[in-house]
């Protein structure tokens, strides 16, 4: 794989998960839903931890998630330089590029959007306010991908199968990681060939 086709592919992801983001945070309010199809809708949630509205609890939680979202960032762009370097499997080097570009479109919610937005209880949110919602490294990340499965009863009480809400970049992450699990042994095969017949050798 040529070196820019994973920078590429980062930057075509950050493109789509911040637009979308921009776009709930200034044309609609938290809490506020608009339908899309009977299946889907844009539910605007915020949240101060991890994929599918998982949270740290309390600031000393927040500021942990950021730092680590830095670390894993930085190492996530040395991983998929060591893979071009190593000429692994195109596809492999894809799916890590769709992980990368996750983190860092969460990342950058995470980072600086409590300084460049108001906060969005009372209505939609303003851009570069006197003073934003929160510090540097403790913005809250933005959610709004809602996909409405099929109920099922338990208990009496109906429960939605998938009642995540989620954004681009949880959906990057995720399908990163399922195509590698998915492709694993056509990814790694050729790794595998050299391990043979190394030991062949010896």
């Amino acid at each position: 794989m040529k070196p820019y086709r994973p920078f590429l592919i980062v930057i075509a992801i950050l493109i789509i998960d911040q637009f979308t983001k921009f776009w709930v945070k200034t044309h609609m309010f938290l809490g506020e839903e608009i339908s899309v199809t009977s299946w889907f809708s844009l539910h605007f949630t915020e949240n101060p931890g991890m994929a599918f509205g998982m949270v740290l609890p309390g600031v000393w939680g927040k500021l942990f998630l950021s730092g680590f979202r830095l670390v894993a960032v930085g190492g996530g762009m040395y991983f998929i330089y060591y893979l071009l370097k190593q000429k692994a499997h195109w596809g492999f080097i894809t799916a890590a590029s769709m992980i990368l570009a996750g983190a860092i479109g969460n990342m950058i919610d995470g980072t600086i959007y409590g300084i460049i937005f108001s906060d969005s209880y009372m209505g939609v949110a303003r851009v570069f306010p006197p003073h934003g919602y929160a510090g540097f490294l403790q913005g809250l990340v933005v959610d709004m991908i809602h996909v409405k499965l099929p109920e099922i009863t338990w208990n009496g009480r109906s429960h939605e199968i998938f009642p995540f809400i989620f954004n681009v970049a949880d959906a990057s992450i995720t399908t990163g990681v399922f195509l590698i699990l998915i492709f694993q042994k056509s990814f790694f095969k050729e790794e595998e060939a050299e391990s043979v017949t190394a030991v062949e050798q010896n």
